[in-house]
Formats: structure tokens, sequence, C-alpha cells
């Protein structure tokens, strides 16, 4: 089993949390297969929020991959086409079964001291 922590925009967050965005965007793909994300929540929150499963990743060009997310995307295509802007390649790690902790966790509660820029492998705890 693998976890990754990743650091994701409140606004996301709250659509992850809320379902209306079922797919994370990345510009890479993880090295190790991804059985798990921990979402922390970025500037103001600042905590571990919560986790889902990794129902699959969806590695293709920016176009292909829009069209098969742009239902469950969270985002707009402005948005999207800014963040993929002169890419060859778009990352997407389709989520399920959401949990959002009672309590937010700290990142010191991983032992980690500060925020990943994309990602961070989490030993299970």
């Amino acid at each position: 089993m693998c976890a990754i922590l990743l650091s994701i925009n409140p606004q996301h967050v709250e659509n992850i949390m809320n379902g209306t965005k079922k797919y994370e965007f990345r510009k890479r793909a993880c090295k190790r297969h991804v059985d798990k994300i921990l979402i922390y929540s970025t500037n103001p929150v600042m905590k571990v929020v919560g986790e889902a499963e990794v129902e699959d990743i969806l590695i293709e060009d920016p176009e292909s991959l829009w069209k098969k997310t742009q239902k469950n995307s969270g985002i707009d295509k402005a948005f999207f086409d800014k963040y993929y802007i002169d890419r060859e390649q778009a990352v997407a790690y389709k989520l399920r079964n959401v949990v959002k902790y009672e309590e937010p966790k700290k990142l010191k509660d991983y032992g980690i001291s500060s925020a990943p820029q994309s990602f961070q492998y989490i030993e299970e705890m």
C-alpha cells in the first residue's frame, strides 16, 4: 500500500469533499503505484483534512485527458489549459471513497515539517 500527501488549494479540497471534483490533476505521475492520497489543504487551512483511495491513474495528452475527465473534473477548461500549457503529458488521479477527517491532522503527525511542493510519500501508520 502506497500513500502520498498532496498539497491542494482549499477551493479544490472543498470540491473533492462535496463530490464535484473526482479527479486530482498533476503534471507528473509518481514513480510508485499510489493507492491512497492524503489531502493537505493549503493556506489558510494548513492541515491534512481527509483522504481518498485512488481508483485509477490516467496519463494522456492534455486534450485526451480533458475529454475523459471534464464531467467530474471540478475545474473549468480555462483553468485546465493554463495548468497544462506547453505540456505533452497530463496526469489525473481518479478518486473514490473520499473521507473527511472529523479532526484535521497536522503535518507533524506524519513526521513532516513543511508542505510538499508536489507530493510526498507517506508510510502508512
